[in-house]
C-alpha cells in the first residue's frame, strides 16, 4: 500500500498540499496565503526525480492515493559541528481529512522509519507547527520528540 511517489500520483499530491495549506493559513493567516501549495506541478516533478528527497505515497487499491510523506535526506558527515550522521527529515505528510483517524498516516510514519533504517539514518526528524496541534498530538503518539524549538515575535505594525 505505501510505495515511491510516480508522475501519475501528481493531481492526488497536489489536492492533498491544498489541505495542508489550508491548515495553516487557517492557523496562521499572516504566514500562509489562502490558497497556495508548498509545491505546483513541475516541482513535484523535479523531487520525484530526486532519490535525496524521496515520497511516499499510500496507495489504496479501491480509492487511490490517501496520504503522502515528503522526505529529504539529511547528510552531516563531513560537517564541522554536527556528529557524522545522516538524517531523514520528514517535509511534509499528509492524509486525506476523510481518511484521518483509519490508520493512513499512522502507516505512512512506520514506513518512513523503516525506511530511514534502511538507508542507514540515525534519526527520523520534523517540524511542526504550533498552529496545528492535531499533528504534534499525532507525531508524539509516533514516537517523536522535542529536539529544538523555533521562537517567533510579531512586530507591531508588520504585516
Amino acid at each position: 500500500m505505501i510505495r515511491r511517489a510516480e508522475e501519475r500520483d501528481i493531481p492526488a499530491i497536489g489536492k492533498l498540499l491544498e489541505q495542508v495549506e489550508l491548515v495553516h493559513h487557517r492557523g496562521r493567516p499572516d504566514l500562509f496565503k489562502d490558497g497556495g501549495r508548498k509545491y505546483y506541478d513541475d516541482e513535484l516533478r523535479e523531487i520525484l526525480a530526486d532519490d535525496a528527497r524521496p515520497i511516499f505515497v499510500y496507495d489504496d487499491e479501491k480509492y487511490g492515493v490517501l496520504g503522502y510523506a515528503f522526505c529529504v535526506l539529511e547528510d552531516h558527515r563531513g560537517e564541522n559541528v554536527m556528529t557524522p550522521i545522516l538524517t531523514l527529515y520528514i517535509d511534509d505528510i499528509c492524509v486525506f481529512e476523510h481518511v484521518r483517524g483509519r490508520g493512513v498516516g499512522r502507516a505512512l510514519c512506520e514506513y518512513v522509519k523503516e525506511y530511514a533504517r534502511s538507508v542507514g539514518c540515525h534519526n527520523v526528524t520534523l517540524n511542526a507547527w504550533a498552529c496545528n496541534p492535531g499533528a504534534v498530538a499525532f507525531y508524539e503518539k509516533m514516537g517523536f520528540t522535542p529536539y529544538k524549538f523555533g521562537m517567533e515575535t510579531v512586530l507591531e505594525g508588520q504585516k
